[in-house]
């Protein structure tokens, strides 16, 4: 999993509130800004589609866990798969894969010492299971950035190969969450709440967690088939561009541009083959 800018104009800007544009003609001068959100960005006229500036996001950011800050490690580690990609913060998100990974074990401040010596990480394939009945346990952990917002939730994406038909299959499990929320009859957690302020724009870290973590099991697993399953992080809600657009230029943005986002991290897969 890698994120990146696609920005053309050599400037990697990756704070929203410091969106530089995607072309030099994104620029929020005096002239451009007021209109660039709202500005046809592309289109094809024979097709009849096309999208706006407001559908542009700020950079996103290519984590990678090396053994140093070195280009060999560095390169090690792309090659091992071992990086996970963010919308632009700097959070930090750990993923093992294991058989045998406790509830206890996410208490542990050594969890990566953990989770390599009892599992794989993030970008690997599992091990065989260790028993006809056994189902694999993850261990997840995230830290906010820390000059960032705070997090909402965690969670687990399973994809999975149904092994009679070869059907694709995905499922999202909320695994860790801030707050005393509970999932609903159907499993749906409830919104963490909205902080922003978008006189300003600002959010306040008043909801959410600075770090989450916990050890999942998975409840479905079947050992033929072949499944992935990867880590997405969420923070709660704050400004998109557009807000601090808004402001800066004193306009106001049609009805169907998005004010606000939730900026997340996506983990490279863990891998299971029968």
């Amino acid at each position: 999993m890698a994120a990146g800018s696609d920005i053309h104009t050599a400037m990697s800007a990756i704070e929203e509130d410091n969106f530089i544009g995607k072309y030099a003609t994104y620029e929020p001068t005096p002239e451009i800004g007021p209109h660039r959100a709202s500005h046809v960005a592309d289109r094809n006229e024979e097709l009849g589609i096309g999208y706006k500036g407001w559908r542009y996001n700020a950079a996103g950011l290519t984590a990678v866990w090396a053994e140093e800050n070195t280009r060999t490690a560095i390169f090690d580690a792309m090659e091992r798969r071992e990086t996970y990609a963010t919308t632009g913060p700097r959070m930090r998100v750990r993923l093992f894969g294991g058989w045998d990974f406790s509830r206890e074990d996410i208490l542990r401040r050594d969890l990566a010492d953990i989770g390599y010596r009892r599992g794989v990480p993030m970008g690997s394939d599992m091990t065989p299971p260790p028993s006809a009945d056994a189902a694999p346990t993850f261990l997840v952990y995230a830290l906010r950035d820390p000059i960032g917002a705070n997090l909402d939730r965690i969670q687990i994406i399973k994809g999975w190969v149904e092994a009679d038909t070869g059907e694709l299959r995905e499922r999202v499990y909320d695994v860790a969450w801030s707050g005393e929320r509970t999932p609903d009859a159907k499993g749906k957690l409830p919104p963490v709440g909205d902080t922003v302020n978008l006189s300003i724009p600002s959010w306040t870290n008043t909801i959410g967690a600075s770090e989450l973590g916990d050890v999942w099991v998975d409840p479905d697993f079947d050992p033929s088939e072949r499944a992935f399953y990867y880590a997405r992080v969420l923070e709660i809600p704050t400004p998109r561009w557009t807000a601090y657009d808004a402001v800066r230029f004193g306009i106001e943005h049609d009805d169907e541009v998005p004010l606000k986002g939730q900026e997340r991290a996506y983990t490279s897969p863990i891998w299971y083959t029968p």
